[in-house]
């Protein structure tokens, strides 16, 4: 399988979809990425298996605020340099690059230094969708360290960060990129084949480019066929009609306010955001949360509306599809649960959430 011409734009709006609203807009990353495969040849996609045990994957995105990364536009030399420092401090070959988030903007950062460096991407990432922090990885859950991790901007300044823990690293890394002007190019939980295959989430690339071709065949109804191929539920279809936002510590945060129109004339949700889209409250009341995924899309086009492009105004169907599995499990919980993010109630399924909201599903 090659990311080109033809298959990017289709894996752009499936990486949007499961970005949770982050990860940045999508918008960026893919007209660079067009214009790396017509100038550089089309990016292979190989799977876990044909890399080799003791060969390097390196996961890598942009960190930082997204609002950011809409402005201040990376290099494409970043991931050769990414590999440079990268071989040199472990002593072993880098054979590919890796969505560290199948999300938005950092899905396509990798093709992107794929495609520069001639490296493979492999068909895989750290979390199946989108989260804020370094510490929210599958790798770490299986016990991968995040360093060494590197820290690079456009210009070619580079930070090498060893011997931290996953938690330590998220402050000094974010500490960095704020100095760096809030984006930075990040490659972290860099692994061998062997650990990927017991810490990683396989198949990711490959399933937005799924969710994306069920978006270009839905004759209609295109949120309809996205919901049927997820198993996810639509939440509200309203109007935003407040929104708060700022850029804080290198993070987007704030919230938005969603009034329902026709059947559900009369409601009002809010959705708390961090990067990506966190809670929805209803009547003081949780509707969903993290780490089940939340995307606001546009009613009319089904287009994801990212969290650092939400207006006044715009008319947004809010949905919610179910998080990977591995999230779901205690030590997933321990790093995503809503308590993680500072609020103070406990993480319950989806399904459970409409059932007892609903009385049956919507």
């Amino acid at each position: 399988m090659r990311l080109d011409e033809t298959t990017l734009p289709v894996y752009a709006k499936g990486a949007a979809i499961l970005g949770a609203g982050g990860g940045g807009s999508t918008r960026p990353g893919l007209l660079a990425a067009l214009e790396t495969v017509e100038e550089k040849g089309p990016v292979e996609v190989i799977s876990l298996d044909d890399v080799p045990d003791d060969e390097l994957i390196v996961p890598a995105g942009l960190m930082g605020s997204p609002n950011v990364s809409q402005e201040k536009l990376g290099n494409p030399e970043m991931g050769a340099w990414m590999r440079d420092i990268l071989e040199r401090e472990t002593g072993k070959r880098v054979c590919a690059f890796m969505p560290a988030e199948i999300a938005g903007q950092n899905a396509l950062a990798p093709v992107i230094w794929g495609a520069h460096t001639g490296l493979p991407v492999v068909d895989a990432d750290g979390m199946g969708r989108a989260f804020p922090e370094a510490q929210m990885f599958s790798m770490n859950v299986a016990g991968v360290s995040p360093s060494p991790s590197a820290l690079i901007d456009e210009r070619g300044h580079k930070v090498m960060l060893r011997n931290l823990d996953a938690l330590r690293h998220e402050r000094c890394a974010r500490s960095m990129v704020v100095a760096f002007g809030g984006s930075a190019g990040n490659a972290l939980y860099v692994c061998t084949g062997a650990q990927a295959r017991t810490a990683v989430i396989a198949g990711s690339v490959t399933r937005a480019l799924r969710i994306g071709q069920v978006l270009a065949d839905a004759p209609a109804d295109r949120i309809r066929a996205l919901l049927d191929h997820l198993g996810g539920q639509v939440i509200i279809t309203g109007k935003v009609s407040d929104i708060e936002r700022h850029t804080s510590g290198g993070f987007v945060r704030g919230h938005a306010l969603i009034d329902g129109v026709g059947v559900d004339s009369g409601r009002l949700v809010r959705i708390e955001i961090q990067n990506e889209n966190l809670i929805v409250l209803e009547e003081g009341g949780v509707l969903v949360s993290v780490p089940d995924i939340i995307t606001l899309l546009d009613t009319q086009t089904g287009d994801v509306i990212f969290t650092e492009t939400i207006r006044y105004g715009q008319r947004g169907t809010l949905v919610a599809f179910p998080s990977p599995d591995i999230w779901r499990t205690p030590e997933g919980l321990a790093l995503v649960a809503p308590r993680a993010f500072g609020y103070d109630f406990d993480y319950e399924p989806l399904e459970l959430l409409t059932l007892s909201r609903n009385g049956e599903e919507r």
